[in-house]
């Protein structure tokens, strides 16, 4: 992890086409700009989290589907 130190106005530069500025701070907070490509996918980091757990709960479920599929065929199969 690299970790640096900015003040209000600067910014960070990520592979030419990200842009992370801190536009200000207060106390402990940071608020931050970002400036990506379209298809960079910027989140926070809960919106990420939540995004995965749902992803993994529609995953779960289809595979529970899948099985019940191949379960109902191979039981038509044996008969």
């Amino acid at each position: 992890m690299l970790v640096l130190s900015r003040k209000t106005g600067d910014e960070i530069v990520i592979d030419r086409d990200i842009r992370i500025a801190v536009l200000a701070t207060s106390g402990r907070m940071a608020r931050l700009g970002i400036v990506a490509p379209p298809a960079v996918r910027v989140l926070r980091q809960e919106v990420h989290e939540r995004l995965l757990a749902e992803e993994s709960v529609a995953v779960s479920a289809a595979d529970s589907a899948s099985d019940s599929t191949i379960m109902t065929g191979v039981i038509r199969i044996a008969r």
